[in-house]
Protein backbone atom coordinates (compact mmCIF):
# COMPACT_ATOMS: atom_id res chain seq x y z
CA UNK A 1 0.00 0.00 0.00
CA UNK A 2 1.37 3.32 -1.09
CA UNK A 3 -0.20 6.19 0.75
CA UNK A 4 -0.78 9.63 -1.07
CA UNK A 5 -2.17 12.87 -0.02
CA UNK A 6 -4.73 13.96 -2.63
CA UNK A 7 -6.91 17.09 -2.79
CA UNK A 8 -6.20 17.01 0.97
CA UNK A 9 -7.48 13.47 1.73
CA UNK A 10 -4.23 10.83 2.99
CA UNK A 11 -5.84 8.29 0.75
CA UNK A 12 -4.21 4.61 0.67
CA UNK A 13 -3.70 2.36 -2.42
CA UNK A 14 -2.51 -0.61 -3.83
CA UNK A 15 -0.50 -0.45 -7.23
CA UNK A 16 3.04 -0.76 -8.33
CA UNK A 17 4.94 1.83 -6.85
CA UNK A 18 6.12 2.24 -10.91
CA UNK A 19 2.60 3.67 -11.87
CA UNK A 20 2.14 6.27 -13.26
CA UNK A 21 0.37 9.00 -11.12
CA UNK A 22 -2.40 9.98 -13.44
CA UNK A 23 -3.60 5.78 -13.20
CA UNK A 24 -3.77 6.21 -9.85
CA UNK A 25 -5.66 8.96 -9.77
CA UNK A 26 -7.97 7.65 -12.68
CA UNK A 27 -8.41 3.79 -11.63
CA UNK A 28 -7.87 3.54 -8.29
CA UNK A 29 -8.96 6.62 -6.79
CA UNK A 30 -11.82 8.12 -9.95
CA UNK A 31 -10.89 10.76 -10.16
CA UNK A 32 -11.73 11.57 -13.80
CA UNK A 33 -11.10 14.98 -14.68
CA UNK A 34 -7.10 14.32 -14.82
CA UNK A 35 -7.38 13.26 -18.58
CA UNK A 36 -4.82 11.43 -20.61
CA UNK A 37 -3.45 12.45 -23.80
CA UNK A 38 -0.09 11.54 -25.11
CA UNK A 39 1.51 9.31 -22.39
CA UNK A 40 4.94 11.19 -21.96
CA UNK A 41 4.76 14.64 -20.82
CA UNK A 42 4.28 16.37 -23.79
CA UNK A 43 0.02 17.76 -24.15
CA UNK A 44 -0.38 18.90 -20.73
CA UNK A 45 -4.06 17.14 -20.38
CA UNK A 46 -2.94 15.36 -17.47
CA UNK A 47 -1.31 18.65 -15.58
CA UNK A 48 -1.57 18.34 -12.06
CA UNK A 49 -0.69 20.46 -8.81
CA UNK A 50 2.25 18.58 -6.98
CA UNK A 51 2.92 20.81 -4.07
CA UNK A 52 1.50 23.92 -5.51
CA UNK A 53 3.71 22.89 -9.09
CA UNK A 54 1.88 21.83 -12.03
CA UNK A 55 3.11 18.27 -13.29
CA UNK A 56 2.48 16.11 -15.57
CA UNK A 57 0.97 12.87 -14.10
CA UNK A 58 1.26 10.65 -17.01
CA UNK A 59 5.39 10.67 -16.49
CA UNK A 60 5.43 11.16 -12.15
CA UNK A 61 5.38 7.41 -10.86
CA UNK A 62 3.39 7.08 -7.55
CA UNK A 63 6.88 5.99 -6.10
CA UNK A 64 8.49 9.51 -6.42
CA UNK A 65 5.06 11.39 -4.67
CA UNK A 66 5.89 10.30 -0.94
CA UNK A 67 4.71 13.25 1.15
CA UNK A 68 4.03 15.66 -1.22
CA UNK A 69 0.48 16.92 -2.13
CA UNK A 70 -1.69 16.22 -5.21
CA UNK A 71 -4.26 18.80 -6.60
CA UNK A 72 -6.39 17.38 -9.39
CA UNK A 73 -8.80 19.60 -11.59
CA UNK A 74 -11.15 17.99 -8.71
CA UNK A 75 -10.70 20.30 -6.31
CA UNK A 76 -9.87 23.33 -8.13
CA UNK A 77 -13.01 25.27 -7.31
CA UNK A 78 -12.70 25.10 -3.51
CA UNK A 79 -9.32 27.60 -4.31
CA UNK A 80 -10.47 31.47 -4.81
CA UNK A 81 -7.83 31.36 -7.89
CA UNK A 82 -9.36 28.14 -9.23
CA UNK A 83 -13.60 29.05 -9.25
CA UNK A 84 -12.48 31.53 -10.29
CA UNK A 85 -10.54 30.38 -14.01
CA UNK A 86 -13.40 27.91 -14.03
CA UNK A 87 -16.18 31.16 -13.83
CA UNK A 88 -14.40 33.06 -16.69
CA UNK A 89 -14.09 29.91 -18.54
CA UNK A 90 -17.84 29.41 -18.93
CA UNK A 91 -18.40 33.11 -19.28
CA UNK A 92 -16.49 32.68 -22.12
CA UNK A 93 -17.18 29.56 -23.72
CA UNK A 94 -13.97 28.53 -23.93
CA UNK A 95 -14.38 24.98 -24.14
CA UNK A 96 -15.13 22.98 -27.43
CA UNK A 97 -14.46 19.27 -27.20
CA UNK A 98 -13.01 19.82 -23.32
CA UNK A 99 -10.38 16.71 -23.51
CA UNK A 100 -7.38 19.23 -22.99
CA UNK A 101 -9.85 21.58 -20.54
CA UNK A 102 -8.72 20.10 -17.28
CA UNK A 103 -4.94 20.45 -17.84
CA UNK A 104 -5.60 24.29 -19.58
CA UNK A 105 -7.66 25.28 -16.22
CA UNK A 106 -4.88 24.14 -13.98
CA UNK A 107 -2.15 25.52 -16.22
CA UNK A 108 -4.10 28.49 -16.18
CA UNK A 109 -4.54 29.16 -11.75
CA UNK A 110 -0.92 28.46 -11.47
CA UNK A 111 -0.18 31.14 -13.77
CA UNK A 112 -2.79 33.19 -11.93
CA UNK A 113 -1.20 32.37 -8.50
CA UNK A 114 2.28 33.59 -9.64
CA UNK A 115 0.89 36.75 -12.22
CA UNK A 116 -1.92 38.60 -11.04
CA UNK A 117 -2.02 40.24 -14.54
CA UNK A 118 0.03 38.21 -17.14
CA UNK A 119 -0.04 40.10 -20.36
CA UNK A 120 -0.53 38.03 -23.62
CA UNK A 121 3.00 37.00 -23.79
CA UNK A 122 3.23 35.22 -19.90
CA UNK A 123 -0.04 33.84 -21.33
CA UNK A 124 1.22 32.49 -24.06
CA UNK A 125 4.27 30.84 -22.88
CA UNK A 126 1.99 29.86 -19.54
CA UNK A 127 -0.34 27.65 -21.62
CA UNK A 128 2.26 26.69 -24.62
CA UNK A 129 2.48 23.79 -22.13
CA UNK A 130 -1.22 22.69 -22.65
CA UNK A 131 -2.02 21.62 -26.33
CA UNK A 132 -5.86 22.25 -27.48
CA UNK A 133 -6.63 20.18 -30.81
CA UNK A 134 -9.40 22.25 -31.64
CA UNK A 135 -7.29 25.80 -31.45
CA UNK A 136 -9.07 27.21 -28.46
CA UNK A 137 -6.61 29.80 -27.94
CA UNK A 138 -7.97 33.13 -28.44
CA UNK A 139 -10.78 32.17 -26.27
CA UNK A 140 -8.48 30.65 -22.95
CA UNK A 141 -6.43 33.85 -23.34
CA UNK A 142 -9.77 36.10 -23.18
CA UNK A 143 -10.61 33.88 -19.89
CA UNK A 144 -7.58 34.36 -18.07
CA UNK A 145 -7.82 37.77 -18.66
CA UNK A 146 -11.70 37.68 -17.38
CA UNK A 147 -10.43 35.77 -14.26
CA UNK A 148 -7.16 37.86 -13.78
CA UNK A 149 -10.35 40.96 -13.68
CA UNK A 150 -12.90 39.48 -11.51
CA UNK A 151 -9.91 38.83 -8.68
CA UNK A 152 -9.06 42.34 -8.71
Amino acid sequence: MIELNVNGRTEKVDADPSTPLLWVLRDNLGLTGTKFGCGIAACGACTVYVDDQPKRACAIPISTIGGSRVITVEALESERVGRAVQDAWVRNDVVQCGYCQSGQVMAAAALLKSKKNPSDRDIDEAMSAVLCRCGTYARIRAAIKDAARSLG
